[in-house]
């Protein structure tokens, strides 16, 4: 299993420790040092079964400065989205767990990072 995580981020803190208090076995990925590729990002969106705006953080400053609010939340918009997310990873919500089975989860919560665990 492997976590994107941002150091500073609380989430992804409270997460990290969740998985060591579960004696979990998984790699850690500072994504916005070792940024996830286009490739890895639609990998990532299909193991979570989401679009790239259901993952974009809307709210970052770089989000308002591209005016992503605005962007159609279509297929033929979509390429432009994970574009966006390579380019500016600190738009891309976290943490982000990839579990064994293939499949994905936005661990925001202490549910979802269990829900991880158990796959």
């Amino acid at each position: 299993m492997e976590i994107w995580i941002n150091p500073a981020c609380s989430k992804c803190r409270s997460a990290v420790s969740l998985l060591d208090a579960e004696g979990a076995d998984y790699t850690v990925r500072r994504y916005l040092e070792d940024v996830p590729s286009r490739d890895e990002i639609r990998d990532v969106l299909a193991r979570l079964g989401l679009e790239p705006w259901d993952i974009t953080r809307i709210e970052e400053a770089a989000a308002k400065e591209l005016g992503l609010k605005e962007w159609p939340r279509d297929d033929a918009s979509r390429e432009r989205w994970i574009e966006a997310l390579a380019d500016h990873p600190k738009l891309i919500q976290r943490p982000i767990i990839t579990a064994d089975d293939g499949t994905a989860v936005v661990g925001r919560t202490d549910e979802a990072v269990r829900d991880a665990l158990s796959r």
